[in-house]
């Protein structure tokens, strides 16, 4: 089989929310899936999607897609594979149900992330952990992305951790509006202000990055031994993550060696040339002015990181600038690459 003859059906739970949108939005075209099935809650269910939802992607909504009816999640959808973009008060439960009826579960929710058998997966960046779900109990599988802000920050330390050892990360994020959903944090709040408060998300960028970086030992993770100190604020950007990182080194390293580290990086999607995987994985520029998530959320269609402003710093050893696209990267493109991972490794049969 190739898979321009014959498409994966896919199914999103949660797909009137903001990250089931984007999943609609990304899925739409793609080579090698196809949306059989909405899921939504039982407000939504039975509806019309263009009933059920209130559309705010820059694309139109695709007639196809429009016109379908919403279902409960519940798990008899007809679909191989299921995206969730499910809240975290209900998205436990739910996803766990679908595993066990045999679903391929590839979720953006937070709430098996830390599970001892579940891939808290970045395909460039710990595709080997893959190999957890062998430990599930379940008929189908669960494999989970991390929080997005935790994205951006482990896909720029990968090439140095690879090459150098990353010993001490501090991050201060700036988070895009949109990452609060929708319709997320109020124009009163927001405008003229900086939030400087997410709740749990600091929390997540620090046990998070642990587990990314942390090997595989007998069919588990050992944590990274990392030291990291995280920051988040909420700022007036619509979409893109911004992140101030200083970090200190096993290896000392020189600034051009680091630049070259990035530049010349590519994982496992590039190797394999998945569909959604970018190429070059990172752009670094060297105008100090750069990056900026007006101008440059959208490298690699939304799925590249951006980095610049390299320089010593006086606490520890180094200290940049990282961008990326928190809906895309940082959610519902992340979970589509992990699924591409999935089927080109063979861990769900596609005929």
């Amino acid at each position: 089989m190739t898979y321009n003859e014959k498409r994966i059906p896919v199914g999103i739970l949660g797909a009137t929310g903001s990250v089931g949108q984007k999943f609609i939005e990304l899925l739409q075209d793609h080579p090698w899936f196809v949306i059989t099935a909405l899921a939504a809650s039982e407000r939504s269910a039975g509806k019309l999607y263009k009933h059920a939802a209130n559309w705010f992607q820059k694309a139109p909504l695709p007639s196809r897609i429009a016109n379908m009816q919403v279902s409960e999640c519940t798990p008899d959808l007809p679909c191989r594979i299921v995206f969730s973009g499910l809240d975290a008060a209900v998205a436990g439960p739910i996803e766990e149900a679908f595993a066990e009826a045999g679903y391929i579960v590839i979720s953006n929710s937070k709430n098996h992330r830390m599970r001892d058998d579940v891939p808290l997966l970045i395909a460039e960046v710990n595709p080997e952990h893959l190999e957890l779900v062998k430990k599930q109990s379940h008929k189908g599988m669960i494999v989970t992305n991390p929080n997005c802000s935790t994205i951006g920050l482990t896909m720029a330390l990968k090439p140095l951790h690879d090459i150098f050892g990353v010993e001490k990360v501090s991050v201060v994020t700036m988070q895009a509006l949109s990452g609060a959903g929708y319709p997320g944090v109020s124009s009163l709040d927001i405008l003229d202000n900086v939030i400087p408060y997410i709740s749990g998300e600091e929390e997540k960028m620090q046990i998070e990055t642990l587990k990314i970086f942390g090997k595989l030992n007998d069919n588990k993770v050992d944590f990274a031994n990392m030291v990291v100190s995280a920051q988040c604020n909420r700022v007036a950007v619509v979409d893109g993550h911004t992140e101030s990182v200083s970090v200190k080194l096993k290896t000392r390293a020189a600034k051009e060696d680091i630049i070259a580290a990035w530049r010349n990086y590519a994982g496992v999607p590039q190797e394999l040339e998945l569909p959604s995987a970018p190429n070059p994985v990172f752009r670094y520029f060297d105008d100090p002015r750069y990056p900026q998530p007006r101008l440059h959320r959208d490298e690699g269609k939304g799925m590249a990181v951006s980095i610049g402003r390299l320089r010593d710093c006086a606490v520890l050893d180094h200290k940049f600038t990282v961008l990326s696209h928190n809906t895309i990267r940082g959610a519902a493109g992340c979970a589509i690459l992990n699924a591409e991972l999935l089927v080109k490794k063979g861990y769900l049969d596609a005929e």
